[in-house]
């Protein structure tokens, strides 16, 4: 397959709201924890590509399968996803996408597979970008989903669907204008995301200066006698909490598992509410912020 006539699309992206709806105009999805990916078919060929243009053929060799859903050319918009007992597993997927040794690979592919959730079809024979999304879905319907290919549940309840989310702790969810086209590359209003963020308090160990007048502050968390760093997350000037921490005299470092020389450490004496996705498998915030 010609990779350069590719080279320049990428997957429509959402933006993001706090609070999930009900609209009518809209339809609803899970948001899921994975690789957004497009994938190219022509000619019995197959290009899978993760939004940032990586080329993902040898990295999970079991979704090449794919190509033989159908004889058309297609292009495809979905998610790569690792699961464990039926539960996304973030963690996992990472470490399946940074393996280069095809034995670890053929290993990762035998005991933890793979998937591609397909949101939508871009492609098929002809450019379809400028139908309406409900249109597209039709059109993909008609596809069976495989072991490896499985299209994307569609919902009308936004509100009772992010309830399910916060109840099996799921990522989020998703709210598309049914009538939406295809914008390759766009951040756009008519589809929007509703994550399912975690907010929990956690110490204010130090923190590191910035050039735009913010600050970098380390969070951490006492646990057995000890401190130790889950993360940091960026302070503007205009924050409550901003003056007070750069007025706080330094002092030495007393983390466990973090050491940064450009860190200015501070006794602990405040602390802030955080919103994260999850905790790594060190214990370390994903995604954290305020």
């Amino acid at each position: 397959m010609n990779e350069n006539k590719f080279s320049k699309l990428k997957p429509m992206l959402l933006k993001e709201i706090k609070e999930p709806f009900n609209n009518s105009n809209y339809l609803y999805e899970l948001k899921f924890d994975g690789t957004r990916t497009l994938i190219y078919i022509e000619n019995n060929n197959i290009l899978i590509k993760s939004r940032r243009n990586v080329i993902l053929n040898d990295v999970y060799p079991e979704l090449l399968e794919i190509k033989n859903i159908t004889k058309d050319k297609c292009i495809f918009d979905g998610e790569i996803i690792l699961t464990i007992n039926g539960v996304p597993n973030f963690s996992k997927l990472q470490e399946r996408a940074k393996l280069k040794n095809k034995y670890k690979i053929k290993y990762m592919e035998d005991n933890y597979p793979v998937t591609f959730v397909c949101y939508d079809i871009l492609y098929k024979n002809k450019d379809l970008t400028n139908l309406t999304l409900i249109e597209r879905k039709n059109i993909l319907n008609k596809f069976k989903d495989t072991n490896v290919f499985i299209k994307s549940i569609v919902y009308n309840d936004g509100i009772n669907l992010f309830k399910l989310v916060k109840l099996n702790n799921l990522e989020g969810i998703v709210a598309k204008e049914k009538t939406s086209i295809y914008k390759y590359g766009i951040r756009t209003s008519s589809w929007l995301k509703i994550k399912n963020l975690k907010i929990e308090e956690f110490l204010i160990c130090g923190y590191i200066k910035n050039l735009n007048n913010t600050i970098s502050i380390i969070l951490g968390e006492f646990k057995n006698n000890k401190y130790y760093y889950v993360g940091k997350v960026v302070l503007s000037n205009k924050h409550e909490l901003y003056e007070k921490i750069i007025k706080e005299k330094n002092i030495s470092n007393y983390l466990e598992n973090y050491n940064n020389n450009q860190v200015n450490f501070i006794k602990v004496k405040y602390k802030i509410n955080v919103k994260y996705m999850e905790r790594t498998k060190n214990n370390h915030l994903r995604n954290p912020h305020i």
